[in-house]
């Protein structure tokens, strides 16, 4: 008997879902939720459902455009690789005298 094996050829590839890249499909989806509680959050406080779903309906359309601008922007880690860098300090001081 011949054993048959599948190669994978996805090892080490970016995981991309309708143009996503990495950390932005979570980023929606943490998104498309808040909007999910805004939406039961009005209703249950007595507002229309005309008006609330027109809110929820702008509010999505702002954060699909949004989410994917930065994913198309910054790629998989680019986001992330900025915040580091503005949080990386700009000069390092030493202040102690080394004695040979």
């Amino acid at each position: 008997m011949s054993s048959v094996y599948h190669i994978n050829k996805g090892v080490g590839m970016p995981v991309v879902f309708r143009g996503l890249k990495g950390q932005y499909i979570w980023w929606l989806a943490l998104g498309l939720g808040l909007l999910l509680v805004v939406f039961a959050l009005l209703y249950i406080a007595g507002a229309s459902v005309a008006v609330c779903m027109v809110l929820v309906l702008v509010l999505g359309g702002l954060l699909f455009r949004t989410v994917y601008r930065l994913s198309h922007h910054y790629g998989e880690h680019g986001m992330m690789k900025k915040l580091a860098h503005k949080a990386t300090p700009k000069w390092i001081r030493c202040n102690q005298i080394f004695e040979a």
